[in-house]
């Protein structure tokens, strides 16, 4: 099976995101058409991709097409901007980002298993 991409194409589906990652995890996939790396990653990802929609919600942004959004992107999720680069996002947080060559389905799957894993507070 393979992912059916969302469209990230403006500003306002950053605050969608948010939102709908409060009801089931979202995962972001910045991707240049002009990076060989990019094409890799994407196609790692979808050949192995095993979720369902209601799982993880997949939107794929245009770094190049859609400059100012992925920018608005790093900023929300306060990561350093890459690509390619993929950015899970679980109660309106990112809680795991990874890039390049470390963009694989087994990442994804450790960054759904850290959301679950109890947080405790520095001493």
């Amino acid at each position: 099976m393979k992912p059916v991409w969302i469209s990230l194409d403006n500003h306002e589906m950053i605050g969608q995101i948010v939102e709908r990652s409060h009801e089931a995890p979202c995962l972001i996939f910045k991707h240049s058409h002009r990076c060989e790396i990019c094409h890799i990653a994407q196609y790692r990802l979808e050949d192995d991709w095993p979720f369902d929609a209601d799982e993880l919600t997949p939107y794929f942004l245009d770094v190049i097409q859609h400059r100012a959004v992925s920018l608005q992107v790093a900023e929300t999720f306060s990561v350093q901007h890459e690509s390619p680069q993929i950015l899970l996002i679980v109660n309106g947080e990112c809680v795991h980002d990874a890039s390049h060559l470390d963009i694989t389905i087994n990442e994804i799957h450790e960054g759904l298993a850290l959301r679950n894993r109890p947080v405790f507070p520095s001493v």
